[in-house]
């Protein structure tokens, strides 16, 4: 047996080579092969998702609790409490799904709560009006509520008409500021009203009422709250173009 594996050394050294070989090659392929295998069961034992913070309270019914505030609560603690929760749960997309539902279903009853209420508050004045004595109503039947910008508009004539006769304070009187601001109340009276007469009485008696008033809060100013070149006659024109205002743009 010794001569037969003596005599034939090519078979035993080639048997011995390949397993040599092989071996060899296995041990270069295992590390490929652990590469490739590891992220399939990395990919597989981890859950999708499964770092990412999820809002405990998703499936609560009442937003206030939803978002963990009272009913009470201010709308500056909404903002801060919705804006809270976001920042921690963005990633989650249900749960920012849901924080934003309870935010938006806050909004709205407080939206349509301030409108019932000033739906309630024009009700109340309109009932207190119809109890009110004949007299007091007769009177609010001369006053009407124009448009935001017809008011601004006269608002801006009136306070032009102010701001430039106390910088002409020094110069001369406001007779002639008081004179166009009297012009512009009949003018637009007349406009209302359609009688150049009424119109006339009623900027009248503007002028009257402003210049009355004037004449007795004037005096009980301060004169440390005045400047020198501020005449009687001058702060007198101030409460007859606040006068002339409210006259042209309220009265009927």
């Amino acid at each position: 047996m010794a001569t037969t594996l003596i005599s034939k050394p090519t078979l035993s050294s080639a048997f011995l080579g390949q397993q040599l070989s092989s071996r060899g090659n296995s041990k270069r392929s295992a590390p490929s092969g652990l590469f490739l295998r590891g992220p399939r069961c990395a990919a597989t034992d981890t859950p999708y998702g499964g770092n990412i913070p999820q809002f405990p309270r998703v499936n609560v019914w009442d937003p206030y609790k939803r978002l963990g505030i009272s009913r009470d609560a201010s709308e500056e603690e909404v903002w801060s409490s919705r804006n809270f929760l976001l920042n921690q749960y963005y990633n989650h997309e249900r749960s920012a799904e849901s924080i934003e539902a309870a935010f938006e279903k806050i909004l709205m009853a407080s939206f349509i709560n301030r409108k019932k209420t000033k739906i309630n508050l024009k009700t109340r004045l309109k009932k207190k009006v119809e109890e009110s004595p004949p007299w007091v109503q007769n009177l609010l039947s001369f006053v009407e509520l124009p448009p935001p910008v017809i008011i601004l508009r006269r608002l801006f004539l009136f306070g032009f008409m102010a701001c430039w006769s106390v910088m002409n304070s020094a110069e001369a009187g406001p007779a002639f500021q008081v004179a166009i601001s009297f012009g512009a109340c009949v003018y637009f009276l007349n406009d209302k009203t359609k009688s150049v007469g009424r119109a006339a009485l009623i900027g009248f008696g503007a002028l009257v009422a402003g210049w009355f008033c004037g004449s007795l809060l004037v005096p009980m100013i301060p004169p440390n709250l005045l400047q020198p070149t501020w005449s009687l006659e001058l702060l007198t024109s101030l409460f007859i173009y606040v006068s002339l205002f409210l006259g042209c743009t309220f009265l009927k």
